[in-house]
């Protein structure tokens, strides 16, 4: 054999195609074109269009954007709930290489401010219901250059940027702009933590990596998605690219339901019910919401066949209503803003699926066994490897093609280990069946006496006492102990407690000196602006002990 040749075969002769998420859009609009997103109005009304109709209007949007001078690279950011129109600002801004950055309304003006100036995005897509929050934010931010409102524009300024409709601007542009020309690994879009310590921090991703984090989705593993479904996104798109459904369904050309700014109980009913929907995904307390609701009014689901629940650990009660009353499969999810972000899922394995009932329940209610293009360790405080035994507990490392290598603009500080881990923050177990299971982040283990105790796990055991609607266990100063835990309780609708029930309740549940010193009940849980319980809020309330 000549060395020509041999070399000839060391390359694979394959079609060069790139990864670039404008391709998930062409591909529905060409083969699933037909296929029906339903989206919520402000007004409540129901407003329906197709994939077909979301590419043309992509491009329209596109060709207005490199109209405007916006060019590969440029930070375009969007503050807006989950809407057709949304979608189609995704797609427009991707598509010719510019970076998608998602802003979080629930932030507060501060982090905002932030973030906007720290991406120094060029131009922001809004809601017009946001109009006041841009009012306040855009007179300290000179980076940006023009508003655009997802409808009608309220005024011709937006804190004295320019401003204009999305449909004014939209109109008459070409629908021939061309997507894609650049390579896979070009940013995409750019997603901030929350900042629970520190400024937030930022995410970009690349074409790449949310291409490769749709791929991985779509398996039965994950959201097993077909073009068979209905899927009801209740993930705002802010939140961790709505863990990647709009990507996710879009390339199964599933039917897709965009819940707008209504997430209450009701509203979600309505249209899990109205549109037929079959799979979900959401944080636990919206699935709380609507299940106190339908409990309330006697309902039932009728097309539901499985959620995804993650954000923060779901409460078993939870996961037997769903399955023993609406015959709801649930699966448990994890992940992060750093991982794309779904990096787990509790679908039983071959091996599982043969166990007991009691077990494989107990298994459905830890975070999961990781998909095909994510790695997982877990080490201790030196670094060092622990086995998979389901007892001993270490810093969660992962690794992948949907994994952050770098913060933007922070490109020179290293956040992964000597092997290219990243450190999750989470403090948890992996089992002898693969089965990841979170016992608390890094910053809300409560140290006692020099020993660990895991408030998540004493959370999610409080929050099974059937007067309990949420439940947060926080460290609090003990002169002796260093910390002590201490229980808060949100009671449901009507209930009244006594700590000493919920004492009961933990008694032979959790080990002895795990037990709350006290148990506070409280008239509302904070929640972080991603639906999770603030702690940090909780602490700060609570820093002088039980009183508060």
């Amino acid at each position: 054999m000549s060395e020509d040749t041999r070399r000839a075969g060391d390359v694979g002769l394959m079609q060069h195609w790139l990864l670039t998420v404008d391709k998930i859009l062409t591909h529905a609009a060409h083969w699933h074109g037909c296929a029906e997103l339903a989206s919520r109005e402000p007004d409540g009304s129901i407003s329906r269009t197709t994939y077909a109709a979301i590419e043309r209007r992509a491009r329209q949007l596109s060709s207005a954007l490199l109209a405007g001078g916006v060019a590969r690279g440029d930070r375009i950011a969007t503050l807006a709930m989950n809407t057709a129109r949304h979608v189609e600002a995704w797609y427009a801004i991707a598509g010719i290489g510019a970076v998608c950055h998602t802003l979080n309304p629930r932030l507060f003006d501060d982090q905002l401010h932030y973030i906007i100036n720290h991406a120094a995005d060029r131009w922001i897509i809004a809601d017009p219901a946001f109009a006041p929050i841009l009012e306040r934010l855009l007179p300290g931010c000179p980076c940006v250059e023009r508003v655009v409102y997802l409808g009608d524009a309220p005024a011709a300024t937006a804190g004295g940027v320019p401003a204009v409709g999305y449909e004014s601007l939209i109109a008459g542009q070409s629908t021939d702009c061309r997507w894609g020309d650049f390579d896979e690994t070009a940013a995409a879009g750019l997603c901030y933590t929350s900042g629970t310590t520190g400024n937030p921090k930022g995410v970009l991703y690349s074409h790449r990596s949310q291409v490769l984090h749709t791929l991985i989705t779509c398996t039965a593993a994950a959201f097993g998605i077909t073009s068979r479904d209905t899927v009801l996104m209740v993930v705002p798109m802010f939140h961790a690219n709505a863990w990647g459904i709009p990507f996710s369904a879009t390339s199964m050309g599933a039917k897709l339901v965009l819940p707008g700014f209504r997430l209450d109980g009701a509203s979600v009913y309505e249209l899990l019910e109205g549109e037929s929907v079959t799979f979900s995904a959401a944080v636990p307390t919206v699935w709380q919401l609507l299940l106190d609701y339908m409990i309330a009014n006697r309902l039932r689901l009728t097309t539901l066949k499985r959620v995804l629940i993650g954000g923060s650990a779901c409460p078993e009660s939870l996961i037997r209503t769903f399955a023993d009353e609406h015959g709801v499969e649930v699966v448990h999810g994890w992940g992060m803003t750093e991982m794309s972000p779904l990096g787990t899922a509790s679908t039983p394995s071959s091996e599982v699926a043969k166990l007991p009932e009691a077990t494989r329940h107990a298994l459905q209610l830890k975070q999961g066994r990781v998909f095909f293009g994510v790695d997982m360790k877990i080490t201790d405080d030196e670094g060092r490897g622990l086995p998979h035994d389901g007892a001993q507990q270490g810093h969660i490392k992962v690794k992948g093609p949907c994994v952050i290598d770098r913060y933007f603009r922070a490109e020179d500080v290293d956040v992964l280990d000597a092997d290219g881990y990243f450190d999750t923050g989470d403090i948890g177990t992996i089992d002898r069946y693969g089965f990841m299971q979170i016992t608390d982040r890094a910053k809300d283990l409560i140290k006692s006496g020099g020993e660990w105790i895991s408030s998540v796990e004493i959370e999610n055991i409080a929050a099974c006492h059937p007067k309990a609607l949420m439940a947060a266990v926080i460290g609090i100063p003990h002169p002796k102990w260093r910390e002590r835990p201490l229980l808060l309780v949100k009671l449901r609708p009507g209930q009244h407690a006594t700590p000493e029930e919920f004492l009961g309740y933990l008694d032979g549940k959790i080990a002895g000196w795990w037990m709350p010193d006290a148990v506070v009940f409280v008239e509302e849980m904070p929640l972080g602006a991603t639906g999770k319980l603030d702690k940090k809020r909780l602490r700060a309330s609570f820093a002088g002990g039980a009183a508060g």
